[in-house]
């Protein structure tokens, strides 16, 4: 009679979709989760190309009263005129600093980092890397070129997918910004 029984349950099929539901669920949950934290990847990276190009675009903008005006020759060089000749002059300005405020980030340790409100790193940078390119004075062919920075930094955020198991996206966020007189 039990052995009757136990044949009858397992030829019965009622209820069978319920453990392919469940799979089909939790695989989708891990297809969200995985594209939000892709989403989060890229805001945060975005954010921060976007602070360091503003701090650039102010060092700039800084440069912009030691820029020579030669309307003539349409120089866009960082000179400053001492007595009968010109002199090289640059203001490297603050773009960390700047970067810090934009960001609302702390130091430590070498590093400039964000926390989240429970105090964990929300993501670190480091390493910023800055070339400033001076347009030669009364170069011969200058034209097209222009007073520019190319800037760079390291940025490092941790991957909240899949615990400790994932690595932590590390970029390198590059930035180029120049100032070309209109008039």
């Amino acid at each position: 009679m039990e052995v009757s029984k136990i044949q009858s349950v397992l030829k019965n099929n009622k209820g069978s979709g319920f453990p392919l539901a469940v799979a089909i669920t939790l695989c989708l949950v891990m297809i969200f989760t995985g594209i939000s934290e892709y989403f989060r990847l890229v805001i945060v990276a975005q954010g921060v190309r976007d602070a360091l190009q503003d701090a650039v675009i102010s060092t700039v903008s800084d440069n912009y009263d030691d820029v020579y005006h030669g309307i003539r020759e349409g120089y866009s060089g960082g000179y400053q005129p001492m007595a009968e000749e010109f002199e090289e002059s640059i203001d490297y300005g603050d773009i960390h600093g700047r970067m810090d405020t934009i960001l609302g980030l702390n130091q430590g340790g070498g590093y400039h980092f964000k926390t989240t409100s429970k105090g964990e790193m929300e993501y670190k940078i480091w390493n910023l890397n800055v070339d400033i390119y001076n347009v030669p004075l009364a170069g011969g062919d200058i034209e097209g070129q222009r007073f520019e920075i190319d800037s760079s930094i390291m940025l490092e955020v941790p991957i909240s997918f899949g615990g400790k198991l994932l690595p932590p996206m590390k970029m390198k966020v590059k930035n180029s910004a120049g100032y070309i007189p209109k008039f």
